[in-house]
């Protein structure tokens, strides 16, 4: 009697028989594990239990909120802290652009070359964008006074601080 196989089975099974769909599955398990390993690889010169302490005493407020849209990210204050958020927000910001801008609409209406065109400028509105939330991240981190320790003392508990003595002592 033959053995019946599952949909999901048979469904993989064809999803690796077709050469370009492979590839497209393989690439994107390829950037997901790279983005899995950058998730882990933390950010240079950051005092990470002073990090920890912070977040531990931030807990509720808009860290921890923006802590779970970067996947964990942030409390680790990896290389891929922000996540995919500057590309969502700048795609939104060229999405209601193009109702207002009329060079943007009269693209968006030029079919695929202008769809192309708004995409290019998407992406450099993420690295603009991506470089504005990580110096404001880093501020943001920086005003919260660290460790929570009494910042009245002026003593060098605060999360940046450190992280320029921990840099400058770096060969």
């Amino acid at each position: 009697m033959p053995e019946e196989r599952s949909p999901l089975f048979s469904s993989i099974k064809n999803i690796f028989s077709i050469p370009d769909l492979r590839n497209r599955v393989l690439f994107m398990l390829g950037l997901l594990a790279v983005y899995r390993i950058g998730a882990y690889i933390p950010t240079p010169g950051i005092n990470h239990s002073a990090l920890e302490q912070l977040f531990q005493a931030q807990s509720g407020t808009i860290f921890g909120f923006l802590d779970i849209f970067s996947g964990g990210n942030l409390r680790r204050f990896s290389i891929f802290a922000l996540g995919i958020m500057p590309y969502i927000t700048a795609s939104i910001i060229l999405q209601l652009a193009t109702l207002v801008v009329p060079h943007l609409e009269k693209l968006s209406k030029e079919g695929e070359l202008g769809r192309r065109k708004i995409t290019q400028y998407t992406r450099y509105l993420t690295v603009v964008l991506t470089m504005f939330q990580g110096f404001m991240t880093a501020v943001a981190l920086e005003k919260s006074g660290g460790t929570g320790r009494n910042r009245q003392r002026d003593q060098p508990d605060n999360l940046c601080r450190d992280c320029g003595r921990s840099a400058a002592r770096d060969p």
